[in-house]
């Protein structure tokens, strides 16, 4: 702890030579989940507010129920984004699952149609540190995708401004695998609100390789390759996403996608103290295979801060968003993924 506070002192790096764009535009914001930050995360509340506040787009995660619908939770296991556990009538629902290699244990999306699922409400995934947000537990219900779509283009009717959505597929070849693809379903829909062109105001996200390939196919929309800074594709046991970030792994993602969505770690590391450290080199090498970067996630509480931006030791107080991101814009990254887009825009504009 003694260190930590040390070390929350310290200067940020030096960033006197900043990197351009991809496309010498400024970053996008990415309101993740929407404005996840102030509010529980995907609930129409997340997004609206994410609009007020000005950020570019809007990110739903996207998951299916047992009757098809496409709708928005992080998981498609339910049990920390809603108040399933409270509901006797599902108590039955709760199952064990091996999901991408993984076991999981609760209650999923997949086995309530739409209609069961309305009945619940959504609730903070994070109580230990966004308290406020509990406030609004139980106040708003799990949006459909077509919902979220609609309260785009309302707002577009409203104001003239357009803002754009930026779809993660969750476990696709999973959910290929009980029959419930979200290829159609989603490709329907942003077609239905007009979001289905090369310059449309759209992305999709994966951090399968498999489905983005079938996309590419299918659609002219942008794709971008999600990337972690451990394991690899979940349907590409072989493959590593260390490999995928190399100057032959970069190239081949372009073959099929027009970005990568990698872990802000991968961008700017940090150090065994936490300390934010140099770029790693990765922004030049996407951008030389004509890939646009797009780092996660960025949020303001101490908790997830590298330690030079902290305020201090308490996880849940706010430290310097500010400052972290100024580092990363420095580094040429094309727009980012943010919690608080407020802030992220207060950067940026």
């Amino acid at each position: 702890m003694a260190i930590l506070a040390i070390a929350a002192c310290a200067e940020a790096p030096e960033n006197s030579d900043m990197i351009s764009t991809l496309n010498a535009e400024p970053p996008i914001i990415i309101a993740h989940r929407g404005a996840s930050g102030e509010r529980p995360e995907h609930t129409l509340a997340a997004y609206q507010l994410a609009i007020d506040q000005g950020a570019d787009f809007i990110e739903p995660d996207l998951v299916l129920t047992k009757d098809g619908v496409l709708v928005a939770r992080h998981e498609n296991e339910i049990g920390g984004t809603t108040d399933v556990a409270d509901r006797p009538e599902f108590a039955d629902r709760k199952t064990s699952k091996m999901i991408d290699g993984q076991e999981y244990s609760g209650w999923f999306t997949e086995d309530f149609t739409l209609a069961e699922l309305k009945k619940l409400r959504a609730k903070e995934r994070l109580p230990e540190l966004r308290t406020a947000n509990m406030q609004y537990d139980g106040q708003f219900a799990v949006p459909t995708f077509e919902e979220i779509l609609s309260l785009l283009k309302a707002h577009e009717d409203k104001s003239g401004e357009r803002i754009g959505v930026y779809p993660e597929t969750k476990h696709p070849s999973y959910f290929t695998s009980i029959g419930l693809a979200h290829d159609a379903p989603l490709l329907e829909l942003l077609a239905k609100y007009g979001f289905d062109g090369a310059d449309d105001p759209v992305f999709i996200q994966s951090f399968e390789t498999g489905n983005l390939k079938l996309l590419n196919q299918k659609t002219k929309v942008r794709l971008v390759q999600l990337l972690a800074d451990e394991g690899g594709p979940p349907d590409q046991p072989g493959e590593s996403y260390a490999a995928m970030v190399s100057a032959s792994g970069l190239a081949a993602i372009a073959g099929y996608a027009d970005g990568i969505g990698p872990s802000k770690n991968m961008v700017i590391a940090r150090n065994a103290m936490g300390l934010l450290g140099e770029p790693t080199g990765l922004v030049e090498r996407a951008h030389r295979a004509g890939l646009l970067v797009h780092p996660w996630t960025f949020r303001r509480e101490n908790y997830f801060l590298p330690t030079n931006f902290k305020s201090g030791i308490v996880p849940a107080d706010d430290g310097d968003l500010e400052g972290e991101i100024r580092a990363f814009v420095a580094a040429g990254i094309d727009g980012l993924f943010s919690d608080n887009p407020a802030q992220a825009v207060s950067v940026t504009e």
